[in-house]
């Protein structure tokens, strides 16, 4: 993988710690709203990670399957992506 490490570890441990304080919300029986908003605080973080993980992907295999005649496969994984994204 070719993104950013330290960024994308930086987001996954910070996506851990806000799962870590969810959890510990729905053991309090802390009030629905409040978590549902770190749920989608979390949410959010996930989707900038794998936002970053698929640019990276793009820039570095799927251009490195296009020079290397070998692009089919890599654009059939793109596909499979964005429309596991539309569900």
């Amino acid at each position: 993988m070719q993104a950013d490490n330290a960024k994308i570890s930086r987001l996954l441990k910070t996506a851990r710690g806000q799962m870590d304080g969810i959890l510990k919300m729905v053991e309090e029986d802390r009030y629905c709203v409040d978590i549902s908003n770190q749920i989608m605080a979390t949410e959010a973080i996930l989707k900038k990670v794998n936002k970053e993980v698929l640019k990276s992907h793009v820039n570095c295999c799927l251009r490195e399957a296009a020079v290397n005649g070998d692009i089919d496969g890599k654009l059939a994984e793109i596909e499979k992506i964005m429309d596991s994204l539309g569900r």
